[in-house]
């Protein structure tokens, strides 16, 4: 049996407070949670994946990174949202370049922490890959 393609479907993102997390993701990339599923409020991309987000709270979270390829034109509405919600977004993913985005591969992203300290990235443009 050969598979010609495969696409991610969903994945589960950990957070201390789903409804939270799950909105604060959803604001920033101008998106609505969806209703929740069993112990999983998703956050549907439009691009048939979800974010699940699922409540942990007693155990600690372990940070994890999710990058988003974003339309162009929608970028600096992006960057607009969190500095409303008085987020720092940064240039590099090891945060050390505040206030700044970067322009990889012709395109522009940047890096922020999502209420549970996830490493969220914003990107116009794909890596290259060789």
């Amino acid at each position: 049996m050969s598979v010609t393609s495969v696409q991610l479907n969903h994945t589960v993102v950990y957070a201390r407070d789903r409804q939270l997390s799950a909105e604060f993701i959803a604001v920033v990339l101008g998106l609505t949670p969806d209703a929740p599923f069993g112990p999983f409020l998703p956050v549907d991309l439009g691009s048939g994946v979800t974010l699940d987000y699922y409540e942990m709270r007693d155990e600690p979270i372990q940070s994890q990174h999710y990058a988003f390829l974003v339309p162009d034109d929608q970028f600096d509405t992006m960057i607009a949202r969190l500095e409303a919600l008085a987020v720092t977004y940064f240039a590099d993913p090891g945060h050390t370049d505040p206030g700044r985005i970067n322009h990889l591969f012709g395109g522009r992203g940047a890096y922020f922490a999502d209420p549970d300290g996830h490493n969220m990235e914003i990107m116009t443009r794909p890596y290259a890959r060789r």
